[in-house]
């Protein structure tokens, strides 16, 4: 594997002296590395020693919400659910020394797969394909919610009392933290958000950002999910947030697509919003009537880890492409936040 152009922000030495006594017969060789594309967030890179392939995951360069970057948090949950019915690749290592490498990390088996995150890629899709990508993206999800977290040893992974609540006060503190810009209707979207909090929970393991191009599937059978990927948010919580996320960044033709996945299942056999939540609701045997003002919340969050990484990327602390064009991505979808709010059929959310 040749080595990315950025490889050098991953210090590869100090990585194989604490990865080679690690794995089952140490390094076959020198390590190469490459950033792989994709994640704006925690950076990600593809390690090989000539022989076998590994995955590093670590937290952003510069000033971090410490709480979303934990990769003691994210490599825990993983190895929780490895082996479990929902599909996570395997941890290799996990390192809380930040002087191995200049931050904390860990290190994941490499999965063979594939991952569609653009319209570009789900163009490559024939329109059955893209049906059954999309049944087993929610029968994922799902298992996911319907895990006792108790039973893989994460009942006290978080806490999902006042789970809501925590959520709104922590992303708007952190907007006033990285905003770049002055939006006034943030505010005002935020005080909706608070006085409209749904009364009806559903307790579960949260992934936090559960999206199509989160998810790796075989390469010879797309409908196939071999791996839920970034898991930084996971916790324990409401898990119709999860729901919210997902129809957040759902798009479907003739509305506003999400500005991140700008369209990607926008195209004929993906269903439209409504198809998604009503193949969950039926699977999971609930009613989801309630469920817009978690779709509000998720562009909310959204906005605010967006604004995040723009002001990371001002600060030259990011690595890698696709950080420029960030910076319209956030009143983007705080119009759209607000158009879902004055288009809602539900009274609370229109006031």
């Amino acid at each position: 594997m040749a080595a990315g152009p950025l490889a050098a922000d991953l210090d590869l030495v100090g990585l194989a002296a604490y990865l080679g006594p690690r794995v089952d017969g140490g390094l076959a060789g020198p390590l190469r590395g490459r950033l792989l594309a994709g994640g704006r967030s925690n950076p990600t890179y593809e390690v090989d020693d000539g022989v076998r392939q590994w995955i590093v995951r670590r937290p952003p360069y510069g000033d971090v919400m410490a709480s979303t970057h934990d990769m003691g948090r994210e490599s825990r949950v993983i190895r929780a659910l490895h082996g479990s019915s929902v599909p996570v690749p395997a941890v290799v290592a996990r390192c809380a020394d930040p002087s191995v490498i200049g931050a904390d990390f860990y290190v994941m088996e490499k999965v063979d797969g594939r991952t569609y995150r653009t319209r570009e890629d789900t163009r490559l899709l024939a329109p059955d394909q893209r049906a059954e990508l999309s049944r087993s993206l929610v029968d994922t999800l799902v298992a996911l919610h319907t895990i006792d977290p108790a039973a893989v040893g994460l009942a006290d992974f978080g806490r999902p009392d006042g789970y809501l609540e925590r959520q709104l006060s922590r992303w708007r503190r952190q907007w006033e933290k990285v905003r770049t810009r002055d939006l006034p209707a943030f505010d005002s979207l935020a005080d909706f958000l608070t006085r409209s909090i749904p009364d009806r929970r559903l307790p579960g393991i949260v992934h936090g950002d559960y999206k199509i191009d989160n998810l790796m599937v075989d390469h010879a059978d797309p409908s196939r999910i071999v791996a839920v990927l970034d898991w930084e948010m996971a916790t324990l919580g409401d898990t119709l947030a999860d729901v919210g996320m997902l129809l957040s960044f759902w798009d479907e033709p003739a509305l506003p697509y999400n500005p991140i996945t700008a369209g990607a299942t926008a195209l004929p056999g993906f269903p439209d919003r409504r198809g998604v939540l009503s193949a969950y609701a039926e699977r999971r045997g609930i009613d989801l009537g309630d469920i817009e003002w978690y779709v509000i919340f998720s562009d909310f969050k959204l906005m605010v880890i967006l604004e995040q990484i723009h002001a990371r990327h001002l600060e030259g602390a990011t690595v890698g492409e696709g950080f420029a064009d960030i910076d319209p991505m956030v009143p983007a979808l705080l119009e759209r936040a607000l158009a879902r709010k004055a288009e809602s059929g539900d009274p609370p959310l229109r006031g």
